[in-house]
């Protein structure tokens, strides 16, 4: 299966691509304008609710390099079917630190901006450069900006049009001097256990992993799709009124006066961890992540979701929205 949550789910035509001439050809194919397509990287970010009557594009280009060094940053480019995990540990063995935060988070280069991934105090939109795209209408080559990705949390132009663009490569730019980043309680925890008051980039990377196996199951032994939903942004004034009722409950301050609150938290107050609904539960370890406990469907997943924000919704006024893309 091509879907780390381990969906069932057949396409009419599944087409590997490793070089962008086979994507040319593939858009020369009669009948292709007519056709539904879905780019498809690691499947990691995906629920698959039945057949997919289309074209699937396994996108598995390759290639990594250093595109240019300056005093203020290394620009280091990777194809979009490159590992992610395997891409950040080899930024960090060249000497080039700048993703080490984001260690570990399954699925490809290219999938990492459709959205905009994120972990433990750091964006993928606050390392990025530049990336090529393929328009799967009309085969032109496009490069985007950062301003022209329009990135936001979970979010990106592309993942607002699917099956319009295919990325091709992306190009990261890693700050020079180069700071850590271990403001997060649990990255701050881990590092100390190990006795690392001055770590490096390749410590935190070795800290994030750790706290990630520990935290989240592994996609290879127990199907999921990652965190499934988004932590909820809400005004402060709905923020301050829930922390009178939940003083437990953790949030934090955005740039724009608004308050990000722990989507995890309040599932596990709704009573979700751990708690299956069908073939489908909450994973005892961690409430932001649903797995497949065998057997499950797109409809079982979606089954649960929805009643997860139901709960969540009745008992805190909060609407959780899902991270994965549905098909």
């Amino acid at each position: 299966m091509l879907n780390s949550f381990r969906l069932p789910a057949r396409a009419a035509r599944l087409l590997h691509l490793h070089s962008l001439a086979q994507l040319d050809a593939a858009i020369a194919m009669p009948g292709w304008a007519d056709t539904p397509r879905l780019v498809l990287g690691g499947g990691s970010n995906l629920v698959l609710r039945g057949d997919f009557a289309g074209n699937v594009l396994k996108v598995e280009l390759g290639g990594r390099r250093l595109v240019a060094e300056t005093a203020a940053a290394w620009i280091v480019e990777a194809a979009a079917g490159e590992p992610w995990h395997d891409f950040v540990r080899w930024t960090l063995a060249q000497g080039w630190p700048g993703l080490e935060n984001l260690a570990l988070i399954p699925g490809t280069v290219g999938a990492a901006p459709i959205q905009n991934i994120g972990a433990y105090g750091v964006e993928l939109a606050e390392r990025f450069e530049s990336l090529d795209a393929v328009n799967l209408d009309s085969g032109a080559r496009r490069v985007f900006t950062r301003s022209e990705c329009a990135f936001g949390y979970r979010d990106s132009v592309f993942k607002r049009a699917p099956g319009r663009w295919l990325v091709s490569a992306v190009r990261f730019r890693l700050p020079r001097p180069w700071q850590a980043v271990t403001g997060y309680a649990d990255v701050a925890r881990e590092l100390a256990a190990r006795g690392a008051a001055l770590p490096d980039a390749s410590g935190i990377a070795d800290a994030v992993a750790a706290i990630r196996c520990r935290k989240l199951p592994d996609p290879a032994r127990i199907g999921n799709a990652g965190s499934f939903f988004k932590n909820p942004v809400v005004e402060a004034a709905q923020c301050a009124r829930l922390l009178a009722a939940h003083p437990a409950l953790p949030h934090y301050a955005q740039p724009d006066g608004r308050e990000k609150l722990a989507a995890g938290w309040l599932i596990e107050q709704a009573g979700w961890k751990g708690r299956d609904l069908g073939p489908v539960g909450c994973f005892e370890r961690q409430a932001l992540v649903l797995v497949n406990r065998g057997g499950a469907t797109g409809a079982d997943v979606v089954r649960i979701a929805a009643a997860i924000i139901a709960d969540v919704e009745a008992r805190f006024g909060v609407r959780l929205e899902p991270e994965p893309v549905f098909v």
